[in-house]
């Protein structure tokens, strides 16, 4: 739409402004009074020349190596032009001064020429531009549809998981969690499929999550959570952060060995920053069956699509620990 605007603004600049101080720079008196015919046909030569250019988009011709069509165009519009310079007159004046009148027609060919294929020639480049970026951008919108579907899926089967385990040795806290459960998947589901969510909303999934895992948590387990939006509606990509809880409580915790958990989860200002600490007890491939590469390495590339170069996120093993450290600088107009 402002492509249109800008397009209609330069139009009315050649044909108000442009074109009549560039006649006005003409014996328009003289040829008024010797030769109006003349006069008047050449404001319309001008004027058609211009639109002609316009309407064909010669530049886009060119790009497309249309070279035929660019050869005829160019022959009908030379072969109208010396026409012009032989436009009949009755008047000795006109004949005299014939000389002037073909110098004036070809340097209004060149002028009008240049200008429209100077701006038809930025038009065209505008127009790839932004044809690139549609296409990019329905890319990307198709890679976080595609990386936010993996994580409902994993995000179930670790929860499921869990309540499996706690059917063996507690049906009642089975049963709390499957409510639990149900919670969070209407949020997963449904909430989540918005771009956007506010930040409040996604921190009480986080902490509804941990609540659910906290059931079948043995007791030699430190648990520490500390999840806090000082501006909860702020509006933040969902589901960023669930892959780290996830994976703090899949390879931090022992059944038979003290662990620990601190979650801390906070707002400061514009950024939001995760930093998780657990203790470090991962699982080999055969005790874990849920893929559990899939969310941190999805959460990378949504991060890289959703905000880039506006995050910072590092994970890794430190001594007998494990920490993970996601900060997200989020645009201030989103606050």
């Amino acid at each position: 739409m402002k492509h249109h605007h800008i397009a209609l603004y330069i139009d009315l600049l050649f044909c108000l402004v442009i074109v009549p101080l560039t006649i006005m720079m003409l014996p328009v008196d003289r040829w008024m009074e010797h030769n109006a015919g003349f006069l008047i046909a050449l404001v319309i030569y001008v004027y058609a020349l211009y639109f002609v250019y316009r309407y064909f988009k010669l530049p886009r011709m060119l790009m497309q190596r249309q070279w035929g069509k660019v050869a005829f165009l160019m022959l009908v519009l030379i072969a109208v032009t010396v026409g012009m310079t032989y436009f009949p007159s009755s008047s000795g004046y006109v004949l005299r001064g014939r000389g002037m009148r073909t110098q004036t027609i070809w340097f209004f060919f060149l002028v009008v020429t240049g200008f429209s294929l100077a701006i038809e020639l930025t038009f065209e480049l505008f127009r790839q531009i932004l044809q690139r970026q549609a296409i990019e951008a329905e890319k990307n919108k198709a890679e976080l549809a595609l990386y936010k579907a993996q994580i409902n899926p994993h995000f179930l089967f670790n929860t499921l998981n869990n309540i499996y385990s706690l059917i063996a040795f507690s049906p009642e806290k089975a049963q709390e969690a499957v409510h639990d459960l149900s919670r969070l998947l209407r949020y997963v589901l449904y909430e989540s499929s918005q771009p956007f969510v506010p930040l409040e909303k996604d921190f009480d999934f986080l902490r509804n999550y941990v609540e659910l895992m906290r059931i079948r948590l043995p007791k030699h387990v430190e648990l520490k959570t500390n999840i806090v939006a000082s501006s909860p509606g702020t509006l933040i990509a969902p589901l960023l952060f669930i892959s780290l809880v996830e994976n703090a409580f899949k390879h931090g915790v022992s059944n038979n060995k003290p662990s620990f958990i601190h979650l801390d989860i906070h707002q400061e200002g514009a950024e939001v920053v995760c930093t998780i600490v657990n203790s470090y007890f991962p699982k080999s491939p055969d005790q874990d069956k849920s893929g559990s590469g899939i969310g941190l390495v999805n959460l990378e590339k949504r991060l890289g699509l959703l905000y880039p170069g506006h995050f910072s996120f590092q994970c890794g093993r430190e001594g007998d620990n494990y920490s993970s450290y996601l900060s997200i600088t989020i645009n201030e107009t989103e606050i």
